[in-house]
């Protein structure tokens, strides 16, 4: 599930790790009530801090992401169905304006710009990701 951290990137691990888990919920991949591994196997599988982990889930559970059911682990919470639309809408959203941040310091107009992503929208089927 979550495999691609980058203990060199400039981004902190934790800041890594809650953002694959909030893409997970927001493409549904995970879903309310599925469980994830204690914290204890989150460390040991991205070979993290214990600390890292715990601060992971305590995190999204303040957040309503997560919750955790004493002696039977951490789930998604059953609230996390609806945060999945807002999750969705704010990383796409995230991903535009860095899109157009980068146009125009390109000097990519902004007509240009749209003439682009609708081009892109027109090859992509919708529902598929080209990724």
């Amino acid at each position: 599930m979550l495999n691609s951290i980058n203990p060199k990137s400039a981004i902190p691990i934790y800041v890594q790790i809650m953002e694959q888990i909030r893409r997970h919920v927001a493409s549904g991949v995970l879903a309310p009530g599925d469980r994830l591994p204690s914290v204890r196997e989150l460390a040991v599988q991205l070979l993290i801090n214990p600390n890292t982990a715990a601060r992971v889930y305590r995190d999204l559970e303040r957040d309503g992401l997560l919750e955790t059911r004493r002696g039977l682990g951490t789930f998604i919470a059953a609230g996390a169905a609806a945060l999945a639309v807002s999750e969705r809408r704010r990383i796409v959203q995230e991903s535009v304006e860095r899109l157009i941040d980068e146009a125009r310091a390109l000097g990519v107009s902004d007509e240009t710009l749209l003439e682009f992503v609708q081009d892109a929208l027109a090859r992509q089927p919708e529902g598929r990701s080209s990724r």
